[in-house]
């Protein structure tokens, strides 16, 4: 028997690999513009520019209208993910690049568990020991009782949580909407709740930020649109353990351009989370389950 034509695994690591400089571009933008915005008030801009790049497919959804049923699903959705946002813009200016993209790294974790006591998914003995080892990498990246666990890295670990319950609504609302249609009412639901807070603290904004903002938009989109062909070309087995060199970028990143320490206990709880994660994704696809764990980026920014 032929391998499908469609199944192409340089391909889907390239994709990969694409994604994973993107998403570092995007963090690096944001930890590169600081406090001087308010997490709110940049988080407001970024889903504001991700609005006007949907727009297209907000415009289809409009003349083919929301499936009845669905209103609290996309508004819980949303508010959700406009808690993660906020966290995360909060964590990036405050804590190391590196470290952000590792705590991030719980993500599918996360979904991993909810996904158990929402949509009553079993937790097999094997599992749960990868969720188990995915915390104890989490660990390994923050160390506490050894070193201060700063507010920054309490914001990440909020955001993981936030941005898989998020991608758990997302789930449920896969096959009933179309997939541009769901990331669109994502960015308007964002956008739309962060605005009374973005107003209440909003500070004047320069052109550079604005425009930076604006990159910031359309690397996530790029990113996103990025993983997607990935996971179209390849299996998540092949294109899941890449993902650890966004780590190396952002690590590299951090160092070249805002002076930060490579820690190697970092690098080092990062392999073990993705090292866990990888294995959860690897027995869904052996399981032939209805894919629920994301691939590690996916649902953010």
């Amino acid at each position: 028997m032929t391998e499908s034509p469609a199944i192409n695994p340089v391909a889907g690591v390239a994709w990969m690999l694409a994604s994973s400089l993107l998403f570092v571009l995007v963090t690096g933008i944001v930890r590169y513009l600081g406090t001087d915005l308010p997490a709110a008030q940049s988080a407001f801009l970024r889903f504001g520019w991700g609005v006007l790049i949907l727009t297209p497919s907000l415009l289809s959804l409009m003349r083919a209208g929301i499936p009845q049923g669905l209103g609290k699903t996309i508004l819980f959705r949303g508010g959700f993910h406009t808690i993660g946002v906020v966290l995360w813009f909060y964590a990036m200016a405050r804590i190391p690049v590196a470290e952000v993209t590792a705590i991030g790294y719980l993500n599918p974790v996360c979904v991993t568990i909810g996904a158990a006591l929402i949509f009553g998914e079993k937790l097999a003995a094997r599992r749960l020991i990868a969720i188990g080892i995915a915390l104890v990498g989490a660990l390994i990246v923050l160390r506490p009782g050894i070193r201060e666990v700063e507010p920054g890295h309490w914001s990440q670990l909020g955001a993981a949580i936030s941005f898989a319950v998020s991608y758990l609504f997302a789930k449920s609302l896969s096959g009933k909407m179309p997939a541009g249609a769901i990331v669109g009412l994502m960015s308007l639901t964002v956008t739309l709740a962060l605005a009374p807070v973005a107003f209440l603290v909003w500070v004047p904004v320069s052109t550079e930020q604005l425009g930076w903002l604006a990159v910031v938009a359309l690397a996530a989109t790029a990113g996103h649109y990025c993983m997607a062909r990935a996971f179209a070309t390849a299996p998540l087995s092949v294109t899941q353990p890449v993902i650890f060199l966004q780590l190396v970028w952002a690590a590299l990143l951090g160092y070249f351009a805002f002076g930060e320490t490579v820690d190697p206990f970092v690098l080092l709880g990062g392999a073990v989370i993705i090292g866990a994660v990888s294995y959860i994704t690897w027995r869904e696809a052996q399981l032939k389950r209805r894919a629920v764990t994301p691939g590690i980026g996916a649902a953010k920014y």
